[in-house]
């Protein structure tokens, strides 16, 4: 029987036998594909009452991303349950089961008898952490998970996921700041996922591009992520740091409909 660690609010679920082909391409190319995508708590978006887990891993093996950011993760809730014959499900255990690679959960808050926060899906054993964020004017909690893993042809890397405040733009302002300050002292990459609930022309986003670099306007003609639906706006983004450390091969808004969000994929090579 396979062991679930628990530490400091992150579930891990260590999976063996990941593959071994993509380890060996990143070794000779230097580059990482990265995948970030809200999976709309596991729920078809537009398909009430079903499962969108196989789905969401049936994107993901067809892509093979070296990490995932996810986020409206459900572990072990009656939400959960309703969607798969009364059984609660953490669903970053199943979708690590799905794609053979390692997850990690890091609870933003309490929810429906169980968890709900991020989720990040790792090619590459890795060290997790999660940071509460700050909501100064109250509402849903949230979190930055991170991990930590050795890369193939890269070396040590810092791959986080993060999920900010819908509601309050005070509280995307200091969740914005709180990620600088929890990774501004990083002495390795750092590569980053989420659904930032933020445009472009945002005052948050700024805070975050002081730091990091945004892979989809670096490539150029960034697409909106939401909705599938009605593609209005870009919240979903990758960013990375420190900008002259990487060089951005490819960026793409996936049209894929398991989620009311597409997934964003993004190649990156580690310069010499």
């Amino acid at each position: 029987m396979k062991k679930v660690f628990s530490i400091l609010g992150i579930l891990l679920f260590p999976i063996a036998g990941f593959a071994q082909k993509a380890a060996e391409r990143a070794a000779e190319s230097r580059v990482i594909t990265v995948m970030t995508y809200n999976i709309y708590h596991g729920e078809m978006a537009y398909d009430r009452g079903k499962s969108n887990l196989a789905e969401v891993a049936r994107i993901i093996n067809k892509h093979q991303p070296d990490f995932v950011a996810l986020q409206e993760v459900d572990s072990l809730t009656g939400r959960s349950a309703a969607l798969n014959r009364g059984m609660a499900q953490n669903l970053v255990k199943e979708l690590a089961f799905l794609t053979s690679m390692h997850g990690f959960f890091g609870k933003a808050i309490d929810y429906d008898g169980g968890g709900y926060g991020e989720g990040v899906l790792s090619r590459y054993p890795a060290k997790a952490v999660n940071h509460a964020l700050p909501n100064p004017e109250g509402g849903e909690g949230r979190a930055l998970l991170t991990i930590r893993a050795e890369v193939p042809g890269v070396g040590p890397l810092l791959f986080a996921g993060t999920h900010l405040c819908h509601q309050f733009d005070a509280n995307k302002l200091a969740q914005a700041e709180a990620i600088l300050a929890a990774l501004e002292k990083s002495d390795i990459p750092v590569v980053m996922g989420g659904d930032f609930n933020f445009r472009p022309d945002t005052e948050p986003y700024r805070v975050i591009r002081r730091q990091f670099a945004d892979a989809a306007l670096i490539n150029g003609h960034p697409e909106n992520t939401i909705s599938y639906a009605t593609p209005r706006s870009r919240i979903d983004y990758i960013f990375f740091s420190p900008e002259d450390k990487w060089r951005v091969i490819d960026v793409q808004v996936l049209r894929e409909d398991a989620s009311d969000h597409m997934p964003v994929l993004v190649k990156l090579k580690l310069e010499e």
